[in-house]
């Protein structure tokens, strides 16, 4: 999967920017990758239903993600009520979504691993009822210079039609599969390593 380098006007939400501007300052700051502990963004508590969090075990193609985070509205979105919320978490990710999702959204986990660098992804679906979706999905790396160890996420659904069903939006049963629109790895502002600017012509090939 191709992921183009962007800065970070590439993403839309409000409150998404937000969160990446808290990691890019304290990525400028350190000259590294953020430390999780670290990682104080405004009003964090109202944005927690929208997010998930991630210890990385692994390296590269072979990471796999173990959930330490799962937000209510992602619960409804995926089609989890029915599992135990003390089930929810402390298992991966591919174990949790199968393995036909995990294919359509692993791409960009690994991106962020590989790069070490924030991904951001929009895939348009519809709900239940017809209306078209756009699921935007931000992916936070943190750990040390050497590898990625926790990621945090944040999923925003959106639609120019007003309101929408979450439940089972991205689910196995969801009404349409998603169609990826935006792929990008934010890194044409301060890079950490690297002590300069990448162009905008710097594309990143994923297997």
């Amino acid at each position: 999967m191709r992921f183009d380098s962007a800065d970070p006007s590439v993403v839309r939400s409000i409150k998404q920017r937000d969160l990446l501007n808290t990691w890019l300052r304290a990525a400028v700051k350190l000259r590294t990758l953020p430390v999780l502990g670290d990682y104080q963004p405004d009003r964090i508590a109202d944005e927690r239903a929208d997010m998930m969090s991630f210890d990385v075990t692994g390296e590269a193609d072979s990471a796999r993600f173990l959930i330490t985070h799962e937000g209510a509205r992602l619960t409804a979105t995926y089609g989890n009520e029915d599992v135990d919320p003390d089930k929810r978490t402390n298992r991966y990710l591919d174990d949790a979504i199968g393995p036909e999702r995990y294919a359509r959204v692993v791409a960009p986990y690994r991106a962020c691993v590989i790069r070490k660098r924030p991904t951001y992804s929009v895939s348009m679906v519809q709900d239940p009822d017809g209306k078209d979706v756009s699921y935007e999905r931000l992916l936070l790396p943190f750990g040390t210079a050497d590898a990625v160890e926790q990621i945090i996420g944040s999923y925003k659904s959106i639609s120019i039609d007003g309101g929408f069903k979450i439940d089972n939006l991205m689910g196995v049963t969801a009404k349409a599969t998603p169609v990826s629109i935006i792929n990008a790895v934010i890194d044409l502002d301060f890079a950490p390593g690297t002590g300069g600017h990448r162009t905008s012509d710097d594309v990143i090939e994923l297997g």
